[in-house]
């Protein structure tokens, strides 16, 4: 599939971010440039795991979604509110992890930017900004638990829309999603420069062999899953 060029699409603009919420980027905008070919009909439900400023969730309650938004950081779940309450749309921002958030619950689309940089030590960080992208040694950890809960999440029809690495491996995540009975595949992809926290790791990223000794630029993919 060829690449699509980032653009700035439809974020929202001059929204605020606390120090250490991530702050919408490139995946960020190709996630928002897919969900915004999505069908999405009024009052449809929709989640949003891992929130951050809230910006996908409120380009979902625009279109007159019932937005769910959930995040593990305090920080990102008060700017997503203070977000969402400055255009006074109704995003309902819950603090914790998405499966204890939600249990119960399913949602016509499911759409996540989840951390995905891969770090030294299969734990997770349990607070700081780094809980924004690292995501273990491969960078999977939360990727493949978003994998697993799909199907569970999604009502018949749903749509999983999640942004990640390419050096996370795409096809681990199709195959994973397909093997729990959804019709997944790549459905755009983009390369963007390398950032401060890959050029920080470069010599474990080597050593890993998640990266070559030229590289300067990664490869951002949207996986889309539908449960049937």
């Amino acid at each position: 599939m060829a690449s699509t060029a980032l653009s700035v699409g439809t974020l929202p603009a001059g929204l605020i971010a606390l120090p250490g919420v991530y702050q919408p980027q490139g995946d960020t905008r190709l996630l928002a440039e897919a969900l915004a070919q999505e069908p999405l009909r009024p009052g449809a439900d929709v989640l949003e795991i891992g929130t951050g400023t809230g910006a996908l969730a409120l380009l979902a309650a625009r279109r007159g979604a019932s937005v769910t938004a959930v995040d593990v950081s305090w920080r990102a779940v008060l700017t997503a509110r203070m977000n969402a309450a400055r255009r006074r749309l109704p995003v309902h921002v819950v603090h914790g992890d998405f499966a204890a958030a939600v249990t119960g619950s399913r949602f016509d689309l499911v759409i996540s930017n989840p951390p995905y940089v891969p770090a030294p030590g299969a734990g997770l960080p349990s607070r700081g900004p780094e809980r924004a992208w690292d995501a273990g040694c491969d960078g999977r950890a939360v990727i493949d638990r978003i994998c697993t809960s799909a199907a569970a999440l999604l009502r018949p029809g749903g749509v999983l829309l999640m942004v990640h690495s390419g050096m996370c491996g795409a096809r681990k995540s199709v195959d994973r999603l397909a093997a729990r009975g959804l019709v997944t595949e790549v459905t755009a992809r983009a390369c963007v420069p390398w950032g401060p926290v890959l050029r920080s790791r470069r010599a474990w990223l080597e050593q890993q062999g998640l990266a070559a000794g030229a590289e300067e630029h990664e490869e951002l993919v949207v996986i889309r899953a539908q449960y049937l």
